[in-house]
């Protein structure tokens, strides 16, 4: 059984910073471990099978194929569909593989086409030690970075086939297998090849490459988009691009030989000379394998007659291969956007000697708590994860050659769910701030005031229902705040914000100032008759040895302490009233004494002032967003994350606190943070198992 989410979110993290996750060290897909996994049927001289991703209906999915047709789906291993299989013949080229007719994935067979071009990263992607000859045993692997790590996603080589063929991507040359093997792996990380279909070559690309990536809408064509194409192609990034979806979501072939909303790979950015005039090309690739451009620059177009004879014979191709040339004016006109993906930015200007310095933050919106909408909620935005960035200065080359954006900010959904199609994205975007100088001094989240006083000065054009958007500008030194939002308030979903820099930038969360001990808190207060009538009190509801036990306190509380509350409460459940005991019992006797009472009845009349304090609509209960007030005025300043947590562990299904989990709560986390406090060194807990447990299971 795997540990809980919350020691999972920690390990992961802990993880990261030694290293796991990165490409080097890529973290294992579903804790399968690739060496481990082929040792294993090396040593008993078995064929690998995936328990994980079986060769069976589950592994291909729901929707593409009928009943009759899934009954005649039979998984194959490469030596019983083609002799002499090989996982790579001759190298990588675009014109490998063909796409299938079953599943519309050619979003991300587009982008493998444009992978092939750079070598480097394909074999990041694609280890080539691989092969059906030594130590074959029907196990492979591939590595595809996903939502900030790079995972080795491993397979076996059972692939779908009817009547002997496979029903999904197939190579030019039969007995090459790196296409349809990738592909499994890839509909591995998806959930299942019905998880493939319909996508955008973003998605792919960046999973390819752990890199950034800009798409531009080629209806808005920026007046230096042929630079940026050029500049791209010279750098070796990835270019795709997509089609306008036609009157059906079927892939109809226009007149003009171009598929309806169909995905292809951009293969060459070139300016040719016309008859003495300069002309700009794109070359396409359709993953089909075939169908090309009928127009102007295609294959048998006679514009190539008014080249040079030896342009005509370095660029011209008249093979039914997919591929072809179209013009920039051409290319604006019938394609609908086009998608760069790189490592690093450079050709957004150029200059490759100013560094682009990357910073990566995991973050989560959560309904009620941190998922405050856009701007236009005033009142929730400012609940919404911050992220503080001041910029120190700007490399010298750059600040003075450029005028030139410095910053890109990119924001990735994570999904919640393993399979692909069962993901629910939202519409996302992003504001930048400049912090004036009376704010410079604030610790934690910036209050609403801030946004009421302070437009942004950058910000994402529209809100996207895409997995990824991203924020393109320029920022003078000074400080900034960042805040990524979804369109509409209470949307919970994941997210990885990124930013690239190239000036001196120092960035953070600005919810994580945690610090429970530094932060003045109420202190309760007795005067003489508040005293005494505290001692009557514990009197009342002690036995013979003057101690007070979790029924006892229950009785108490529901008596005395919840005695004329306006809104029906429940109750104190016994569960908590033994943990209040655990909490507050120095001699570990499972009894409060009189000075333990006391201590505890002190604290929990101070929450239960604070709860109706902040429980400004008189509703009996503490919205999310009331909770952070409350917890805050307690004396305890709490980061995002653990706000998030709070209100899964407490607040039920509504979201909303009653008054007896909001004193269950801060009295744990009051009395946790003293053990930490107690037991650190240096900042940092070291515990043998059995004094773990010894805490955790009388706490």
């Amino acid at each position: 059984m795997p540990p809980p989410g919350v020691c999972m979110s920690i390990m992961q993290e802990r993880h990261k910073e030694d290293g796991v996750g990165s490409l080097a060290n890529a973290g294992k897909h579903r804790n399968q471990d690739f060496l481990q996994l082929k040792q294993y049927c090396l040593d008993r001289r078995v064929r690998y099978i995936d328990d994980v991703f079986p060769p069976d209906h589950n592994s291909i999915g729901d929707g593409l194929l009928s009943p009759d047709d899934m009954r005649r789906v039979v998984w194959l291993r490469p030596a019983k569909i083609a002799q002499n299989p090989d996982f790579i013949i001759n190298g990588f080229s675009r014109f490998d593989f063909g796409q299938g007719n079953i599943v519309a994935n050619c979003w991300f067979l587009a982008s493998v086409g444009a992978l092939t071009f750079q070598e480097h990263i394909l074999e990041q992607v694609v280890p080539l030690e691989q092969s059906f000859k030594d130590d074959y045993c029907g196990i492979f692997h591939f590595r595809f970075w996903r939502f900030g790590r790079w995972v080795d996603v491993v397979i076996d080589d059972m692939l779908p086939t009817v009547d002997g063929r496979l029903i999904f991507v197939h190579s030019k040359t039969p007995n090459e297998f790196w296409p349809a093997l990738m592909e499994k792996a890839y509909a591995k990380v998806c959930g299942s090849y019905a998880d493939m279909n319909a996508g955008t070559p973003s998605e792919a690309m960046m999973d390819f490459t752990g890199g950034v990536h800009i798409t531009f809408k080629l209806a808005e064509n920026p007046p230096n988009l042929w630079d940026l194409l050029f500049r791209a192609a010279k750098f070796k990034s990835l270019m795709g691009c997509g089609t306008p979806q036609g009157e059906t979501s079927a892939n109809t072939v226009a007149p003009n030989g171009l598929v309806r909303g169909h995905a292809y790979t951009v293969t060459g950015v070139l300016q040719i000379m016309s008859q003495g005039k300069p002309v700009n090309l794109i070359r396409l690739f359709n993953p089909w394998g075939y169908g090309e451009w009928k127009g102007d620059w295609s294959d048998k177009s006679s514009m190539w007659k008014t080249v040079s004879p030896a342009d005509r014979k370095m660029y011209l191709s008249v093979e039914e291969d997919g591929e072809f040339w179209m013009t920039m004016e051409n290319f604006c006109q019938h394609f609908s956007d086009v998608t760069i993906c790189c490592l690093c930015p450079d050709f957004l200007d150029g200059n490759s000697k100013g560094h682009w310095t990357p910073s990566f933050h995991d973050g989560r919106w959560v309904a009620g708590t941190t998922a405050g909408g856009c701007i236009l909620f005033r009142d929730s935005f400012w609940t919404n994860p911050q992220y503080r960035v001041k910029i120190e200065g700007f490399d010298r080359d750059f600040s003075e050659t450029q005028g030139d954006n410095n910053m890109l900010v990119s924001l990735m959904q994570k999904p919640d769910k393993r399979n692909r199609r069962l993901v629910k994205s939202v519409h996302i975007g992003i504001n930048i701030f400049e912090v004036p100088a009376q704010f410079k001094g604030q610790r934690g989240k910036f209050p609403a005031s801030f946004f009421d006083n302070n437009a942004p000065v950058a910000q994402t054009k529209d809100f996207l229902n895409a997995r990824t958007v991203m924020l393109l500008c320029r920022l003078k030194p000074g400080e900034y705040l960042i805040v990524p939002s979804s369109f509409k308030p209470n949307e919970t979903a994941s997210f990885i914000l990124s930013i690239l820099s190239k000036a001196e930038t120092h960035i953070h969360e600005n919810s994580n100032d945690q610090d429970m001990e530094e932060t003045p808190k109420l202190t309760p207060t007795d005067n003489r008759e508040d005293m005494s009538n505290k001692q009557t009190l514990f009197r009342e509801y002690s036995d013979q040895f003057e101690e007070v036990d979790a029924e006892q306190l229950q009785r108490s509380l529901d008596e005395k302490l919840l005695q004329g509350c306006a809104k029906k409460t429940q109750g104190f459940s016994l569960e908590s009233c033994r943990s209040m005991v655990a909490l507050m019992d120095t001699s570990i006797t499972g009894r409060l004494n009189s000075d333990e009472f006391l201590r505890l009845w002190r604290k929990v009349t101070m929450y239960k002032d604070i709860f109706f304090r902040s429980d400004v609509d008189r509703s009996g209960m503490l919205s999310s967003s009331q909770l952070r007030n409350a917890i805050m005025a307690s004396g305890i300043r709490l980061s995002d994350s653990l706000l998030n947590l709070i209100a899964l562990r407490y607040g039920g299904s509504s979201g909303n606190i009653s008054l007896e989990s909001f004193i269950s709560l801060v009295l744990r986390m009051d009395r946790m943070a003293k053990i930490f406090r107690e037991l650190n060194n240096g900042g940092a807990i070291s515990l043998r198992d059995n004094e773990w447990m010894y805490i955790t299971m009388y706490a």
